[in-house]
């Protein structure tokens, strides 16, 4: 089917003389690779501005196309989509007139490789091998790596860090496009080094694995390394130290000196060398020695001011302190190292955490009291939520509503309404502070509406999402029916109230789908006509059931003339009309 519908006539009325000549030009380009023809489907990659991936396909006889580029989203046969027809057609062009042989069934290509191979003389296999090192970096290195390593015999250690360090060079920034080829390079020599993790060569692998994780690290400041390749790979060199230090058994007090160097050092830190990770590695020799390490760095570290910027290495050896004081069970030890640091008031909340968690509920409010004394204003609401718990607990009702009314004060949200409706539930007196946070929501509202007339040319219009995110969380369907109609509202909140209302009141229902409907449409996208054609369909469902078809086929009809040039669209549209009429006979 496709042969019939795919032709230069085709492309070019479906394309027009302009984008067809184009896509002329990025076909006799070589700019469209990965065409893969499934028969009733083609896909494709055009690189163009940015790189664009392209399906055509048969559809009840019709040729279907998509791209991923804007053109083609407003549903227009782009330039891309006719550069990938004219390289399909060359393709079906030279395998018509090409050998017969390519014409037999395809076998599997691994098994005829393999069967290939297993016919030839040992020459020619190397003679292969060399090329195929001669083509792939990847390839070579590793072959060289395994050759030097015959040459060196036992002593692997300056073979490996050579190794290493050509791998992880780094001329000029590296960016994510060219990061893979960075990962995979390291990757070569991870395999390699997998060979030592043996009782013989783990203390050897040890050493090397803490080379390339420092190596590799220091690159990445360096790299775009967006898609965490190259991250991945010094993950899988921090599993593997780990292993190789299991079994090599080495001396406990020199491992912990490289142990907190690594931790303490490395400008990622993407791998853990803390002493918990280590811990039955280490040993109680090894774990006295780090501590002994932290505790002398401790010691230089001053109280932090809040005007302090973050410093890295307080940061990592304040972690590792606390981790210490964690894992020995000391409480006092870690609210002294936490005390080092109370910049803010979180900080003041993390103490009074841990003495909630050791049974110390006094001294968990102290602090908790503490905190809020410090940074009264604009303090974490975190802290406020703690201390609200803990004045409910004691009966403290009127100082519990207090703080929980400054963070509705502060910034009115669904989520602050929701906590004062807890506490003034709890304690009975919910109706009249409901009706105090409505009107904090309505003076919200007019004073956001005045802020925007004060910069926008004109007027757009209070917006009522909040009071109808209220409104749909208490299930008052009448008042959210109201705010929707007062003023602009989120249409995600719109088309919740309209799913709620579709039972019992199914004209509102539909007023708020037809209003979401162009907003959606607009976007121009596909996946933004995929919403708006779900949308189209709950209407349909509605105006099925009461026997509406006639407003149904109107509606229809209007979309149709309203988004006639968004062919993608219509194109969802029309599917889902004739799975309507198919349902209705």
């Amino acid at each position: 089917m496709l042969d019939r519908l795919i032709t230069r006539s085709t492309l070019k009325n479906l394309a027009g003389a302009t984008a067809f000549a184009r896509g002329e030009d990025y076909y006799t380009s070589g700019l469209v690779g990965d065409v893969r023809d499934a028969g009733d489907t083609i896909s494709a990659r055009v690189e163009g501005s940015e790189s664009y991936r392209v399906k055509l396909w048969d559809e009840k006889g019709e040729l279907a196309y998509d791209c991923t580029c804007p053109r083609a989203a407003d549903g227009y046969f782009c330039k891309h989509c006719a550069a990938v027809g004219l390289a399909w057609l060359e393709d079906r062009q030279n395998k018509k007139t090409g050998p017969a042989s390519q014409k037999k069934e395809r076998t599997d290509p691994w098994l005829a490789i393999r069967n290939y191979l297993s016919l030839q003389k040992p020459e020619a296999l190397i003679d292969l091998v060399l090329d195929a090192a001669e083509r792939d970096e990847r390839v070579y290195q590793s072959l060289l790596l395994k050759a030097e390593r015959l040459h060196a015999g036992g002593d692997l250690l300056p073979t490996f860090r050579k190794a290493i360090d050509k791998a992880t060079r780094v001329r000029d920034f590296v960016d994510w496009r060219e990061a893979g080829g960075f990962a995979g390079n390291l990757e070569s020599i991870v395999e390699s080094l997998e060979e030592l993790l043996t009782p013989d060569s783990a203390a050897l692998l040890a050493e090397l694995a803490e080379y390339a994780i420092e190596r590799a690290e220091d690159a990445m400041q360096n790299i775009d390394d967006s898609n965490g390749e190259v991250g991945g790979i010094v993950d899988t060199l921090g599993n593997l130290h780990f292993q190789a230090c299991a079994l090599a058994r080495l001396e406990p007090a020199a491992l912990a000196d490289r142990l907190f160097r690594l931790e303490t050092t490395l400008p990622f830190g993407i791998c853990s060398f803390s002493a918990s990770t280590y811990a039955h590695i280490l040993g109680e020799v090894g774990l006295r020695r780090y501590r002994e390490l932290a505790e002398a760095e401790w010691r230089k570290i001053e109280p932090k001011q809040k005007e302090d910027r973050f410093d890295s290495h307080r940061f990592r050896i304040t972690n590792i302190m606390e981790s210490l004081a964690s894992a020995s069970g000391n409480v006092e030890e870690l609210v002294a190292i936490k005390v080092r640091d109370l910049s803010s008031a979180y900080r003041y909340l993390t103490i009074a955490e841990i003495w909630t968690e050791a049974g110390e509920d006094d001294k968990a409010l102290n602090w908790a009291e503490r905190g809020l004394q410090a940074f009264p204003a604009n303090t974490d609401n975190r802290l406020r939520d703690f201390l609200v718990s803990a004045y409910l607990e004691r009966q403290r009702g009127e100082e519990a509503l207090q703080l929980t009314w400054i963070q509705f004060e502060e910034r009115p949200t669904l989520e602050h309404y929701q906590k004062l409706h807890a506490v003034a539930e709890q304690l009975g007196i919910w109706p009249a502070q409901r009706e105090r946070a409505l009107v904090r929501v309505a003076d919200e509202i007019a004073r956001s509406a005045a802020a925007a007339a004060s910069w926008q040319s004109k007027l757009a219009g209070p917006d009522y999402s909040l009071r109808l995110k209220i409104a749909l969380w208490e299930n008052h369907l009448e008042e959210a029916w109201q705010a929707a109609q007062a003023g602009k509202c989120d249409m995600n909140l719109l088309i919740q109230l309209a799913g709620k209302l579709e039972a019992a009141r199914a004209d509102d229902a539909l007023a708020l789908y037809k209003r979401v409907v162009p907003p959606i449409v607009e976007q121009t996208s596909n996946r933004a006509y995929a919403e708006a054609i779900e949308l189209v369909r709950r209407m349909a469902g509605i105006m099925t059931a009461q026997k509406r078809s006639h407003e149904l086929s109107d509606y229809l009809a209007e979309l149709r003339l309203r988004y006639k040039p968004k062919r993608n669209f219509i194109k969802l549209l029309d599917d889902m009309a004739a799975r309507i009429q198919k349902t209705q006979r």
